[in-house]
């Protein structure tokens, strides 16, 4: 049995308050709120806590629990807010490449979502990190898309593969490698099990967290923390102490933290 979503609940989340028929102007509306208000972060996997995907478990986490989530978590809770709305939607699944050699071959385990809308073919993600859409691409080749942020593309690179592209400082980088198969509940089961536990997942060693404000990004890897100005320069520092890292996570990134003393003894260990 399906369970659908407390679309009233996440409406209050993103604070949105507008008409909620499935049309054009709601996608976008909800793509630009979501990765200002629910914040990219890896919190579970790096405290070696579990990821639970059912939708109750993703709406106590990241609609009433002040927390976020990566990609298997943001998409999933979209898609099924999007589905309860009357979206023709379906998840896919993609190769992460950011920072990689464009032909470098990763698992496939990242989660975007499709929509099909008035006869087009749409693309929306939300759990990109610090690459997260903020606007809705048309899937067609080799055409600039913009954003409320930067600048994407996408291009075919054969008969069944995507590459997702970004313009960032004028320089196009790749970020993701998909097609168009769709991938179903047990495939982000699977998925998300990797990217949660396996000790090669750097999602299981490394704090990362990601949210955008209008006019910039905020990112968060181990020590890091850089704020990415659209159009302008990147300010980056190394946080000093655990102290510094948990006073990040709440007021940059707006994250309630975890109770306990687990998130403290677990930074310690990254000074």
């Amino acid at each position: 049995m399906t369970v659908e979503p407390n679309l009233d609940a996440y409406f209050a989340r993103i604070g949105y308050a507008g008409p909620r028929a499935p049309t054009p102007e709601l996608l976008k509306a909800i793509v630009a709120r979501h990765p200002v208000v629910i914040p990219f972060e890896n919190l579970n996997p790096f405290l070696g806590l579990p990821v639970d995907l059912d939708v109750p478990a993703l709406e106590a986490k990241l609609v009433r629990g002040g927390r976020g989530g990566y990609c298997f978590e943001q998409n999933g809770l979209l898609l099924a807010v999007l589905r309860a709305l009357g979206f023709e939607a379906e998840g896919l699944l993609a190769r992460v490449i950011w920072n990689l050699p464009v032909g470098a071959v990763n698992a496939r385990t990242h989660m975007i979502i499709r929509v099909n809308l008035d006869g087009r073919d749409l693309l929306v993600d939300v759990g990109l990190g610090g690459m997260t859409l903020t606007g809705v691409l048309e899937l067609t080749p080799d055409v600039e898309q913009e954003t409320p942020h930067e600048t994407f593309r996408l291009l075919r690179e054969d008969a069944l593969s995507w590459r997702q592209e970004a313009r960032v400082k004028d320089e196009w980088r790749a970020t993701y490698r998909f097609d168009l198969t769709r991938a179903h509940p047990i495939d982000y089961v699977v998925g998300n099990y990797y990217t949660a536990t396996h000790p090669a997942s750097h999602f299981t060693h490394s704090l990362l967290a990601a949210r955008v404000n209008a006019d910039r990004r905020h990112a968060l890897r181990g020590l890091e923390l850089a704020v990415h100005h659209l159009g302008g320069p990147t300010e980056r520092r190394t946080l000093g102490g655990p102290q510094e890292v948990e006073q990040a996570l709440e007021e940059v990134f707006h994250i309630a933290l975890p109770a306990g003393p687990m998130l403290r003894e677990r930074l310690s260990r990254l000074f």
